[in-house]
C-alpha cells in the first residue's frame, strides 16, 4: 500500500512540474497595431545590461533614460540571452507597442531589430 501511495505522490508530482515549466509568456503580436505607434527602444537583460536589480535574467527595455522590466515576451524567446549578441551580453534594439504599467512594459507588439539597424 505504501509503494502505490508513493508511486502516485510521485506521478502527481511529475504532472505538476511539467505543467509549470511549460507556463509561457503571453505571445505578442507579429505586426505592430497601425493604429498605435511604434517606438524603437533599446532591449537587453534588465539585470546584466540595463542595471536593474534581481537575481536572474530577465527582459527589459530602456524608453527615455528609464529601464522597465517587461511582460508579453520573454528573454529566451528572442534567441540565446548568453550568446554574443544574446541580451544578456549586447544591447539591443527593438520596435515595441505596449505601454508602462505598474513600472513594467506591458508590450503587445516586440520585434527585435538586427545589428546595426535604426527601426522605422
Amino acid at each position: 500500500m505504501k509503494s502505490l501511495l508513493f508511486l502516485l505522490l510521485l506521478t502527481f508530482a511529475s504532472v505538476a512540474t511539467a505543467q509549470a515549466q511549460s507556463v509561457a509568456p503571453a505571445p505578442v503580436a507579429d505586426a505592430p497595431d497601425k493604429a498605435r505607434p511604434v517606438q524603437v527602444v533599446e532591449a537587453a537583460c534588465g539585470q546584466c545590461r540595463l542595471g536593474l536589480p534581481g537575481k536572474s535574467c530577465d527582459l527589459a527595455v530602456r524608453i527615455k533614460d528609464k529601464a522597465y522590466f517587461m511582460e508579453g515576451t520573454g528573454i529566451d524567446s528572442h534567441g540565446d540571452a548568453h550568446a554574443q549578441d544574446g541580451f544578456c551580453n549586447a544591447i539591443r534594439r527593438a520596435e515595441v507597442q505596449g505601454e508602462v504599467m505598474n513600472n513594467r512594459f506591458v508590450a503587445t507588439y516586440f520585434k527585435l531589430l538586427p545589428e546595426g539597424q535604426a527601426g522605422r
